[in-house]
Order: structure tokens, then sequence, then C-alpha cells
């Protein structure tokens, strides 16, 4: 830390200070969370605007922009698809009634964000928008019919052994949770398994930052992880496929085929069979990917047909019902819930999934195990340790009432209450995470070594009397004022110490 002097005092300037009683602790930085994109911002922040042209190429990505665009964007789009010129600024806000001028303004941000449309000069120096002539025309050809006809909607014969919808739901979700279970410790690591999973995925799951490689006990969970668990099965399977969109150019594929293919399975039909003749390698190694994960069914490699499963239709949809969580993908508690939490805190599982006892091994401290049954208790050490992991108190809470058992919707409707947990074990799940917030951390600038008392308290009133004092000690002469406020502090200091008073 380096002082500099000033007259009688001194302050000291450090790079970040906090607000404990020494003022002079490092700024505390927490791990960072999961951070889940939709669509939208994956395109805004991961994709440049000469990347967003590529992309825009291929009809099926402009279908799914247009799909995920807000209402009023997407009227803006329509009204303007068949306009050969640009439309001013003006216009395009006289559609619109006053009272819906801050929607107006988020899609036409959103629009300009994803390179949709831009601004340009029209004669009289009015601003007008046009939009992009490539998703113009990819959009047209979506809307109306015309160019070259997707490959995997090439004319197949018939399936001698079709595959139904029952048997390929049940397919991806035994796909999906070979990398569940891998990631809670419950899955085959040496990849003796026939349902061990690729050593593709694993890298995914550590580029992802899900997993993280440690010398002592290997390939281990991280916070995101833990996060990533609790999440929907959508959500899980669009979080995984980004990550994996990350990687396609080290893998030497294409990613605006890869993001076209994966929006022509998200259009398809669930239970019918679709070629993959007209395919080049690059697409046919991206289907052998999607099928370990259970997007879609093939029953051999070079089989010239494969049948898209749910995971693939909803991945790219917000709208689509959850399908599974990691909690409800066996049979029988899909629908109805299998949680039950008393107000002793004793949890009831109805499972004998392994993969939804280690999920609720996370939070919960277990007890017993029977062939359809597990009991545990959620104590402070068990919530604890699952807040050190990374999951939220509003994690925790959220998944158990996702899964609560009918019963428990029986107590809530009955009551009028918000949730179906008893509300002593929701607060007291809060209370537990505000225990480990009880500090809060302050970027600032340490002022001490002061040589006379007067100095102290002048330059100590001063930033109080500019709300930047965070903390002072009279006894030792010391304070810390946030480090935005440093500046003027400094130059009352100058200015005080010039006047010699």
């Amino acid at each position: 830390m380096a002082d500099t002097k000033s007259g009688p005092g001194r302050y000291s300037a450090a790079g970040s200070s906090g607000s404990g009683t020494s003022g002079l602790s490092p700024l505390v930085q927490g791990p960072e969370n999961l951070e889940c994109k939709d669509f939208q911002e994956y395109l805004r922040t991961r994709q440049t605007p000469e990347t967003l042209e590529k992309l825009y190429n291929y009809p099926p990505i402009c279908l799914a922009v247009f799909r995920e665009l807000p209402e009023i964007a997407r009227q803006f789009i329509i009204r303007i698809l068949f306009v050969d010129q640009p439309v001013p600024q003006a216009v395009v806000t006289s559609w619109g009634a006053q009272r819906c001028a801050k929607e107006q303004t988020e899609a036409t941000s959103c629009l300009t964000a994803l390179n949709v449309w831009r601004v340009t000069a029209i004669p009289g120096g009015l601003s007008a928008w046009e939009l992009s002539p490539t998703f113009k025309k990819s959009v047209r050809q979506v809307l109306l019919g015309g160019g070259k006809p997707w490959p995997m909607t090439n004319t197949l014969e018939k399936d001698s052994k079709p595959r139904d919808i029952a048997f390929l739901d049940t397919y991806a979700m035994s796909r999906w949770r070979c990398v569940l279970h891998y990631m809670v410790g419950t899955g085959n690591r040496n990849g003796s398994d026939a349902e061990a999973i690729s050593p593709d995925a694993v890298r995914i799951l550590l580029h992802a930052n899900l997993m993280k490689r440690d010398e002592r006990d290997g390939i281990t969970i991280t916070r995101q992880g833990f996060q990533f668990l609790l999440l929907d099965t959508r959500a899980q399977v669009w979080h995984f496929m980004l990550q994996y969109l990350d990687t396609c150019e080290e893998r030497g594929i294409s990613l605006p085929e890869c993001l076209s293919m994966l929006f022509q399975l998200s259009f398809s039909t669930l239970g019918r069979d679709y070629s993959s003749e007209g395919m080049n390698n690059q697409m046919l190694t991206f289907l052998q990917h999607l099928r370990e994960f259970g997007l879609v069914f093939q029953r051999k490699r070079k089989e010239g047909r494969f049948y898209p499963t749910r995971l693939a239709l909803n991945v790219t949809s917000k709208e689509a019902a959850a399908t599974a969580s990691v909690a409800t993908d066996e049979e029988g508690t899909q629908d109805s819930g299998y949680i039950v939490v008393e107000t002793n805190y004793r949890v009831y599982a109805y499972t004998d999934s392994p993969l939804q006892v280690a999920v609720l091994g996370l939070f919960t401290e277990l007890l017993y195990r029977f062939p359809n049954l597990v009991v545990g208790v959620l104590t402070r050490d068990s919530v604890r340790q699952a807040l050190r992991g990374g999951i939220t108190a509003e994690q925790i809470v959220s998944y158990l009432e996702q899964y609560a058992h009918p019963n428990m919707r029986l107590v809530e409707s009955a009551i009028h209450s918000k949730s179906c947990l008893p509300p002593t074990v929701v607060d007291q799940i809060k209370l537990w995470e505000l225990e480990r917030n009880r500090f809060t951390y302050t970027e600032g600038v340490v002022y001490n070594q002061f040589l006379s008392q007067t100095d102290f308290v002048t330059l100590r009133d001063y930033a109080q009397s500019i709300h930047m004092l965070v903390w002072q000690n009279e006894r030792t002469r010391t304070m810390v004022v946030q480090k935005n406020g440093h500046d003027d502090v400094k130059r009352y200091w100058k200015k005080y110490s010039k006047s010699g008073v």
C-alpha cells in the first residue's frame, strides 16, 4: 500500500479495502454463478454483427430469431418485410399507442442489438429503419416457401420398425441421465460402462466450468455444476448445447450449420423419422453428438434415418413445458411429484432413482433409504454445505416446491398459501443463507497517520457530510471512504492543508 504525505496528515490509497474493523482487508470476490442465456442473449453477447449476418443466411435460424422476438418487434418486421425502402422512425413510432411507448422502445432496441434492422438516412435528413437484406430474404423464404429444401426432409421409405413417442421419451431421458449421473458421481467415470459418456461430453462439461479437474479427486463438480443440476431439463440441455456451440470451431464444424440443424430439429414432428442422406460429414458428426446427448435416436451410426426426441423439440422454445427435470425422470413421478416436506424439517422422497437421491443429498442429510423411499432432514449443516457449493436458498425452495407431492399441493390450496412448503421450513432455509451474508464489502480508500486529532475530525466530518464515510476509528485516527468519494475528500484535504487552519 503506497502512502502519500499531504500536509499534517497522510492518506493511503488502497486498491480495494473492506469495511471490516481494520479497513484494510481486500475486497472479497464471490465465485461466479451459473449464467444461463436464452437464445437472444446468446446472439447479442456472443456473436459479432459479421457473424450474425452469416447466421441469417440460414432460414431456420431466422425463423427461430423471429419466433423469440417480443410481439411488438414481430409486428414491426411483418409490416416492413415487403417494403423495399427504409421506413422513417417517426412512422414506426406512430404504429403504437402512447401507453406502449416503453414496450416499443424495448422492441426497437432488441431488433437493433440482433442486427435485424439498422439505422439509415433518407432524403431530408430523417432517420429510418431498414431490415437487414439477408434477414429479410431468409424470413421471406420461411414464410412463403422457396430456396433449397432442408436435407433432413428428403423422402424415406417406410420404417419397418418405427419408434413411438413413449419409446423416444424414455430413450432421451436415459441418455441425458448419463450426463447428470456422471456429474453427481453416480455414473461411470472409467469408461467401462456401456452408458458412460464420451470424452467429447466430458470436454464440454469442463469447458462450461460445470466440472473441473482436481489433482487429488480427479474430475469434480463445481459451484456452477451444482446450480446446473437444479435447472429443469429444457434449460439444462439448452445451456449444455450453447457450450457445445462454443467449441464448434475447435472441432472443425461450422457454427451456422450446427445452429441451423438444431433449429430444424426444433421445428420437426415428434415421432416422425427424418433422413440423414443429404448431410455432409460435419453434420453427420454433429448428428452423432446429438444422438449421444439424447436429442435424436438412431439405431446405427450409418443408418440413413433418425428420430428427433422431445429434448430437441423443446430445447430452443421458451414456452415449451419442461419435459422432466432431474428429479422427475423416472416413471410414475414425472407428472405427480414425489417430495413431502414436514414442519419438523423431515423430507420424504418416494423414489428409487440414484440420480434423484444424489440431487436431494446436495442439501439434505439422508437418514434412511428403502426400496422406494428415501428419508432425509434439512439441517443447518446440510443447507450451509449446499450454500458453500453455490446453491442458493431460493433454488432449494423452488426445487422442493416444483417437485412437491400432490398431497402437499392440496394443503396449499386449503390454507390459501403461496407455497406448498411449511412456512417455517422456507423461512429457516432463508435465515441460514442470511447467516452467510452478514458482511458487506465496499471498495474504498484508507486514511490514517494523521498528525493531530483536529485534522482527523475535520476530514472525517467532511467525508460524513458527503455520505462517503464507510468506517472510522477515532482512537487510532483511521477512516475509510468510498473509492468514488476519494477525489472529493482528497481535494478538500489539500484545500484545508493550504489554508493552514
